[in-house]
């Protein structure tokens, strides 16, 4: 029985130890609610209703993490949009590396299809890399990029989304899309399709208003926008240009 116990211990002391996860750099990055607790979180990648149809590894909580000169940015949106009678809505932040090798290997196994006909309906699955749809890192990773959209105060109920409900074209007028609170921007959010190009020639009147609503404070508060996503944001004096992190978009990242 000894030998067995001394056995037991020496294979548990020579064990590695797990490797401790990473965690943002001291004092760089912040929770938005933090800065803001007006404006609204709704981390998509923390549910299944997103491109891939799960929960994308890396997101643990329905929080939004970004460096602090982003999130006093985004701050300044919200006083402008406010007083305007809306409250900014982010749907993505900071976004881990593995989340962003997450969506790589997805879109490499073209079998897997199960939100085309709400995300992709228009897109053949093959060309999403060579699109722009998908790519090997994103300026999420560097934590100064943010989805977002409006919301007109106060807010209305949004539907919730359940694993296996029927799947709405992302691209189709409001009535018939999944009911976001969002104000009509003409697509829904991570739409893959030319519709989302921020001044595509067939978004008109209010839809194209809309968007310009959001994307005019933006670019006062010094970020730029993506050509071919309206939701799309990054801070153009980003602190980290050309790094792209890996720790888990939780709280506990934080510490």
């Amino acid at each position: 029985m000894r030998l067995v116990l001394a056995l037991s211990l020496f294979l548990f002391l020579a064990a590695p130890a797990a490797a401790a996860e990473p965690t943002a750099p001291p004092g760089a990055f912040v929770s938005l609610a933090d800065v803001d607790p007006t404006i609204a979180v709704e981390m998509r990648y923390l549910t299944p209703h997103n491109f891939i149809g799960r929960r994308i590894p890396g997101y643990r909580e329905n929080v939004c993490l970004l460096t602090r000169p982003a999130a006093e940015a985004l701050k300044q949106v919200q006083a402008a949009v406010r007083a305007q009678g809306y409250t900014l809505k982010v749907y993505d932040c900071y976004r881990p590396q593995r989340s962003v090798d997450a969506f790589v290997k997805w879109a490499k196994d073209l079998s897997a299809r199960r939100m085309k006909a709400e995300f992709y309906p228009r897109v053949r699955k093959q060309v999403l890399f060579k699109e722009g749809y998908i790519a090997s890192q994103s300026g999420h990773s560097r934590g100064s990029t943010v989805d977002l959209t409006l919301v007109r105060r106060p807010a209305r109920r949004q539907e919730r989304y359940r694993r296996g409900d029927r799947l709405r074209d992302c691209a189709k007028p409001a009535r018939r899309r999944f009911r976001d609170n969002s104000i009509d921007m003409g697509t829904g959010y991570d739409c893959f399709d030319p519709l989302s190009h921020p001044y595509n020639g067939r978004i008109r009147g209010a839809q194209r208003a809309n968007r310009l609503k959001l994307r005019k404070p933006m670019i006062v508060a010094g970020f730029k926008g993506l050509e071919t996503e309206w939701w799309h944001f990054t801070l153009r004096d980003e602190p980290f240009p050309e790094t792209f992190f890996d720790f888990p978009m939780e709280t506990a990242s934080l510490r």
